[in-house]
């Protein structure tokens, strides 16, 4: 796995994370093939966004409290943060404009 793309171990380590600034977070399994080829794409997210953006990954299966907090039914699910407040939400492999465009938007709005 990239080091550009942080893997969450725990509930404390993502309350965490998404608690300030922009932050995706990908809710993947590793049996799941389309999870792998999104992690692909978020590679790519995560050498141009630059360190205002933090990208980072949830195992369903490890933390599977997490995923039912956030009705996570479908793997993968993105979902955009800033400042601890959900923003967007993305069910199924997004491919890098998507998330881009996204995570640009994000930035761009005041809270």
């Amino acid at each position: 796995m990239s080091e550009l793309v942080k893997v969450i171990e725990s509930e404390s380590e993502f309350e965490s994370i998404i608690k300030s600034g922009i932050v995706l977070i990908d809710f993947f399994a590793t049996w799941c093939a389309p999870c792998r080829q999104q992690l692909m794409i978020l590679e790519q997210v995560a050498e141009t966004a630059g360190d205002n953006v933090t990208i980072a990954k949830v195992d369903t299966d490890n933390l599977q409290s997490l995923a039912a907090k956030f009705g996570i039914e479908r793997i993968p699910t993105l979902i955009l943060f800033k400042d601890g407040v959900i923003v967007t939400q993305f069910t199924s492999v997004q491919q890098t404009a998507t998330l881009k465009k996204a995570i640009e938007s994000a930035a761009a709005k005041s809270n």
